[in-house]
């Protein structure tokens, strides 16, 4: 006997429930241990492995695009010229991104980078509020104000301004905001980003390559080996996400992605001996009580709209 329809339905979107919130985590955990590949490369320096991130990302993403048959995707996207404007933006400010995290992580300030994405949720809300006219609860404005606090408190355990994790949310709050204009699938936007970084990629490593007269460390076999690997770790984690988020509201989303700075602040204790001063601590223990003040709201808000 059949199961009646109704309960049938029930069971797949559970279904699709569980593989989205296992993908989603997955990805996460892969963006959170993202730093590790960045640190062996150390010797490669920033702007090699955004050049190096860029190619094999591209003949990464390249190879999908095939197999996947979305040429026709790419030449709509090709055609169209306000697309191709805006992904000639987001593909600038995800450069942008990339070389400032890749930065901070050969520099040995993981702790900074995990606290710019930790805060890079709100700076979408600062975005929201100030484009888009989104308003907020009363909860969720304190919450807000707490996260300012924090990055005061981080400025004084620093001793400065946390420049560079105000430049990680910022560029990346800017990206995703820029992306979401652009009508073109994750894949196929991806695609044709790095094909427009392509060209500065090249010039660079070409550069490198007469200045050191030769292929300096590609002639290695670990190094060039650890950085072809810097595509697949690239594009991997967006592709899942894009799985993930087609399959999850976006809430389960939001509270995922506390996920990868987690990580990052662990590694950066435990792994990559990083200092971290009373202050340090305040300012993220402040900034998690930001992000739980803000979470707890929007999810008893949804409840009670759906109530």
């Amino acid at each position: 006997m059949s199961l009646p329809q109704p309960e049938i339905a029930e069971q797949t979107h559970a279904e699709r429930t569980r593989s989205g919130l296992l993908v989603g985590l997955v990805c996460y955990v892969l963006w959170g241990f993202l730093p590790l590949l960045f640190a062996v490369l150390e010797k490669a320096g920033p702007v090699t492995i955004v050049a190096d991130r860029t190619v094999w990302s591209l003949l990464f993403v390249g190879i999908i695009v095939l197999v996947a048959r979305r040429g026709r995707e790419v030449r709509a996207a090709i055609a169209d010229r306000g697309t191709l404007r805006t992904l000639l933006l987001s593909s600038l400010l995800l450069a942008a991104n990339w070389l400032i995290y890749v930065y901070t992580v050969s520099t040995n300030q993981v702790l900074e980078g995990s606290f710019g994405y930790f805060i890079n949720p709100l700076v979408n809300v600062a975005l929201g509020m100030a484009f888009l006219g989104e308003r907020q609860s009363r909860w969720q404005g304190a919450a807000i104000l707490i996260a300012v606090g924090a990055i005061f408190v981080q400025w004084a355990g620093i001793g400065r301004m946390p420049y560079l994790a105000l430049s990680i949310a910022v560029s990346f709050a800017l990206y995703g905001f820029v992306r979401k204009t652009a009508r073109v699938e994750s894949t196929t936007g991806l695609f044709l980003e790095t094909i427009i970084l392509l060209p500065l990629a090249l010039a660079y490593l070409g550069y490198t390559f007469w200045r050191d007269g030769g292929p300096g460390i590609h002639a290695d076999p670990y190094y060039l080996l650890l950085l072809m690997l810097t595509g697949p770790a690239t594009a991997v984690p967006l592709l899942l996400f894009a799985f993930a988020v087609r399959r999850l509201r976006l809430t389960t989303i939001g509270m995922l992605q506390y996920v990868s700075p987690s990580i990052q602040f662990l590694l950066a204790i435990f792994v990559l001996h990083e200092p971290i001063n009373s202050i340090q601590l305040a300012s993220f223990a402040l900034i998690w009580l930001s992000l739980v003040i803000y979470s707890a709201d929007s999810v008893f808000r949804r409840r009670s709209a759906m109530a």
